[in-house]
């Protein structure tokens, strides 16, 4: 027995010795892998939202040499009276309000400040939107009813063989994938946990193979489609998504603070929800996409790209909010009113009749429920009409 009792102890001690290497050879993988699990939870969220470097690989975005764009200050807005009681609802952490191109309001909360690079989630698929724009304008892509398969060839084969680049700019690929942020299993989060171990969002999006209809015949909300736009538009430049967005865009937008992307094991962007920016400098965005792509005296985005991809295209379902390409309308659209919109509560919101421009920044743990989308936006139209 005691020599049982010793080889016992041998076992137990070589394997706590080779649990204890493991962790130091996979410590940042495990890291991020309890970081994401984590992520959300009620008393770390706002602090991840505004230190994801912290806890993700990233890749830094060049801001360029340019001086920092002015925002002028305007004259301070009366908010509406239900104002101070949604900031605390939707656990608002910033926000920028501009009309005319001055800051009206600004604002931050839950011991946030202006210097935090706020995570802005799926805002960033309407930056992706700009610069899909802006290579298609270029030539280096010849239509967007050329098959993705065309630029990036490793989905052939996949659940994306056979969509067009209007099917995913439309969230209309057809792809079976789950987007439930508060499903554990959910595809969503499986994609998160792959992100963190440092694995390839490539090769994930080329191991889906379900459809649920055929390309183009259904709106349906499905992230991984912003991933392939990515793809595309390396594939058509052979350039990186943080280059090609730094050079064309963000360079030319005079942002106070250089961004980064949060990025998978092979240093490819997170473009579907891993920009992380100040939100004075969402605000800078918005206000050129509110002036058809100009800033500065220069046109940065096509103007007309601008206007096929913040009108109602996609094929929704009646009832619910309006998709174009990688940009939301409301459910009610009004000509010039359109938004980019991120999980726990990010915004642009731009209203060219108004002239105004709203960039909010939340840890809205509650931003599924039933009428939150609708009340944030009946408050953002609220303050655009009323802001002088």
């Amino acid at each position: 027995m005691r020599t049982f009792g010793k080889w016992l102890g041998r076992i137990l001690l070589m394997l706590a010795l080779a649990a204890v290497a493991v962790y130091f050879l996979k410590r940042e993988e495990i890291t991020r892998l309890l970081a994401v699990n984590s992520l959300f939870a009620e008393e770390k969220i706002v602090s991840n939202f505004s230190n994801m470097d912290t806890l993700f690989l990233t890749a830094d975005i060049a801001q360029g040499d340019a001086a920092v764009s002015p925002l002028p200050s305007g004259t301070a807005m009366q908010m509406p009276a239900r104002f101070e009681s949604w900031l605390k609802e939707r656990a608002v952490t910033s926000l920028v309000v501009l009309k005319d191109g001055a800051v009206v309001h600004e604002s931050y909360h839950q011991d946030t400040a202006p210097e935090d690079l706020k995570i802005s989630w799926s805002v960033a698929k309407s930056y992706l939107s700009s610069l899909m724009g802006i290579v298609l304008a270029e030539g280096h892509i010849e239509s967007l009813d050329d098959p993705v398969t065309k630029y990036a060839p490793v989905l052939k084969g996949s659940a994306y063989d056979g969509a067009t680049i209007k099917n995913v700019l439309q969230m209309s690929s057809g792809v079976t994938f789950n987007e439930d942020y508060l499903d554990f299993h959910s595809d969503i989060n499986r994609m998160g946990r792959v992100l963190a171990l440092g694995g390839t969002l490539d090769g994930f999006a080329a191991g889906l193979t379900e459809t649920f209809v055929a390309p183009g015949t259904q709106f349906q909300y499905v992230s991984i489609d912003t991933h392939v736009i990515g793809m595309v538009i390396r594939g058509a430049t052979g350039r990186s998504i943080p280059d090609l967005l730094g050079e064309k865009i963000i360079s030319k937008l005079g942002y106070e603070q250089m961004p980064y992307y949060v990025t998978d094991g092979e240093g490819v962007a997170f473009v579907l929800g891993g920009l992380n920016i100040r939100t004075r400098d969402y605000a800078r965005f918005g206000q050129m996409v509110l002036q058809e792509g100009q800033y500065g005296g220069e046109q940065i985005v096509p103007a007309d790209w601008l206007a096929a991809a913040t009108v109602p295209s996609a094929n929704t379902q009646p009832g619910k909010l309006h998709y174009g390409y990688q940009w939301w309308m409301p459910k009610d659209p009004r000509e010039g009113e359109f938004f980019g919109i991120g999980v726990y509560g990010q915004y642009i919101y731009i209203n060219r009749a108004e002239g105004v421009v709203i960039a909010v920044n939340s840890a809205d743990r509650k931003f599924k429920e039933s009428g939150v989308t609708d009340g944030n936006i009946a408050l953002f139209r609220e303050i655009a009409e009323t802001a002088q």
